[in-house]
């Protein structure tokens, strides 16, 4: 009786972590999983999975890698592993690593795993690889699967304007995106950047300094403002 009761209590010891991550409080959440003693006998696919949720959300994407590695091969339940191959996808493609992110987006689709979030990775690989084709198809998957998505109602309206395909449409899915993330940097440089190729300069900064104020070390929302200045005082 008295492990039946440890056990209980170690998915409780565990409840407290998995709290902190819940109401966002990452680096809380990591430091508690980080200092679990070695010898409570809790889940270690459990730990791991927690523990590469709160690196990512963190950013430190080689630490994050690591355990969701370890969950992907650990034979965990199918959706834990499923959705720590997304991540590990979504990891490779910001850092560069295109083919280890064609490969986790190619095993999901394999499993049937067609959420609208990897549709959108897959559009997003795809527009870092040059490939605009494949990049707006996938988006528009996406977007069929869940049309609130607002990965590819940003990705979209963005990837339009730069090849300048359809400007209204991607004025419309911009703000659309800027409405439901009205916080996120990615998606007001995007709107800026869809004002911008309008010839709508006033606009186009308003939205791109507020996209820098919320991100001050993106390289390319700077890019954005110095070409809308430029622009502008010609």
């Amino acid at each position: 009786m008295g492990h039946k009761g440890g056990n209980v209590q170690n998915i409780n010891v565990l409840n407290d972590g998995i709290r902190l991550y819940s109401q966002k409080k990452y680096a809380d959440s990591l430091a508690f999983f980080l200092g679990l003693p070695t010898d409570v006998s809790v889940d270690k696919n459990e730990v791991a999975y927690y523990l590469g949720l709160c690196y990512t959300k963190l950013e430190h994407y080689d630490d994050a890698l690591l355990y969701l590695e370890q969950v992907v091969t650990s034979g965990a339940q199918l959706e834990r592993v499923l959705q720590c191959r997304f991540l590990l996808a979504v990891i490779y493609a910001i850092s560069g690593r295109k083919r280890l992110a064609d490969f986790e987006l190619n095993k999901l689709l394999e499993t049937g795993y067609m959420t609208a979030s990897v549709y959108a990775a897959i559009a997003f690989v795809a527009w870092e690889q040059n490939d605009t084709e494949k990049c707006l198809s996938y988006y528009q998957k996406s977007l069929e699967k869940d049309p609130d998505n607002v990965s590819s109602l940003n990705g979209l309206g963005y990837v339009l304007a730069c090849t300048d395909k359809d400007l209204t449409k991607a004025l419309s899915l911009c703000k659309q995106a800027v409405k439901s993330s009205p916080k996120s940097a990615a998606c007001l440089d995007s709107l800026g950047w869809v004002y911008y190729k309008l010839g709508l300069y006033e606009d186009a900064l308003k939205y791109l300094s507020q996209a820098e104020k919320i991100d001050t070390q993106n390289t390319l929302i700077a890019k954005h403002i110095q070409t809308v200045q430029k622009a502008g005082s010609k």
